[in-house]
């Protein structure tokens, strides 16, 4: 029997990585007059709903899923947060 699950990905660029959006979106908000804002990286926010037979099969299919298509490994990096959902029409 398969669950349904909903995985929120975050996928944000490596501390090592130059970030040229987040340096345009720090400039934009010093000239609004935010000058207190340190940093800031952009990143992706994805959800995902995915059937599997159980919380480490679903995980194990996240992780293959964000390292083949959703992030590049090489220059970003992801965590996801993975919750078992009801089927609608299922009581």
């Amino acid at each position: 029997m398969t669950k349904q699950y909903q995985a929120h990905i975050y996928v944000t660029l490596r501390p090592s990585v130059l970030d040229p959006a987040g340096t345009a979106v720090k400039s934009g908000l010093a000239q609004m007059g935010y000058d207190n804002v340190e940093e800031i990286r952009i990143g992706k926010y994805i959800e995902l709903m995915l059937q599997a037979t159980d919380e480490a099969t679903a995980k194990e299919q996240l992780e293959l899923i964000c390292d083949r298509l959703l992030a590049n490994p090489v220059i970003e990096n992801y965590r996801f947060d993975l919750m078992e959902t009801i089927k609608e029409g299922v009581h």
